[in-house]
């Protein structure tokens, strides 16, 4: 079965509001707001890549992070398979934080 466009874009909005509920232990703003989801694809068959970083490349949490990542992003409604990758390049910076993230942690 294939999804049509709008259904897909519904899958990626659920999966927005999902790595939404994930948060960097050490900093209190979720990895989307923080910039750590670099991108989503989502094929028209319901196959998620999702493109990550960490803050550091030896980030206390460098297992345990993309593994709640697809463990939460498989939970989401007609989400068939995750499969995410975990780059550094490019490397992550406080730049690529929303601006609702800089506010958060008092970085305007």
């Amino acid at each position: 079965m294939k999804f049509t466009d709008d259904q897909i874009a519904d899958i990626g909005e659920n999966i927005i509001k999902t790595l939404k509920t994930i948060y960097d232990p050490e900093i209190p703003v979720d990895i989307y707001e923080l910039g750590l989801i670099y991108d989503v694809q989502i094929s028209d068959e319901g196959a998620v890549k999702v493109i990550m970083t960490l803050t550091t490349p030896n980030c206390p949490v460098a297992e345990s992070l993309p593994a709640e990542v697809r463990e939460k992003v498989g939970t989401v409604e007609n989400v068939k398979e995750v499969d995410l990758e975990l780059t550094f390049e490019p490397s992550w910076n406080k730049d690529m934080m929303s601006e609702e993230a800089r506010f958060e942690l008092g970085m305007f």
